[in-house]
């Protein structure tokens, strides 16, 4: 290839590289997801949100995928899994569990409960108590 034609694809390849270098924009983080409007903590990085802000950004990142932001188990995702995500706002499962046996079921999955192993385990917040307490607090509020 002759010097010229090698300068021409580095300039052009330098020229390309300096454009579009915003990140993309957040998603709702299901891969066919809307953009977010807003965001609940301020765009702060996790290591300076509160517990609670942490357990509301993963709700709204992960656990809402498969139990809806209403808490019903709802989705499009839910609708293809068996058995279906818990319904938090059944009266009758809000009574019939503890505080502890949500958090277990959140660090552990649902295997770890005697539940389905679709319920994906969370061991990174095996060493983070208050988050999930957060978590727990939000399944909570979902009672009727």
């Amino acid at each position: 290839m002759p010097v010229q034609m090698r300068w021409l694809l580095l300039l052009s390849f330098v020229a390309a590289c300096g454009k579009n270098n915003e990140p993309p924009p957040p998603t709702s983080g299901s891969p066919n997801g809307k953009k977010e409007t807003a965001r609940p903590t301020g765009g702060k990085p996790v290591a300076q949100l509160s517990p609670d802000e942490q357990a509301a950004r993963i709700f709204g990142t992960l656990c809402v995928n498969c139990h809806g932001a209403d808490g019903t188990g709802n989705t499009p995702i839910a609708a293809s899994l068996d058995p279906k995500p818990r319904n938090y706002t059944d009266p009758a499962w809000q009574a019939s569990v503890t505080d502890e046996q949500i958090a277990k079921t959140i660090v552990g999955g649902g295997a770890s409960v005697g539940k389905s192993n679709v319920m994906p385990p969370n061991p990174d917040l095996a060493d983070k108590p208050e988050v999930v307490n957060g978590l727990v607090k939000i399944i909570r509020g979902f009672k009727k």
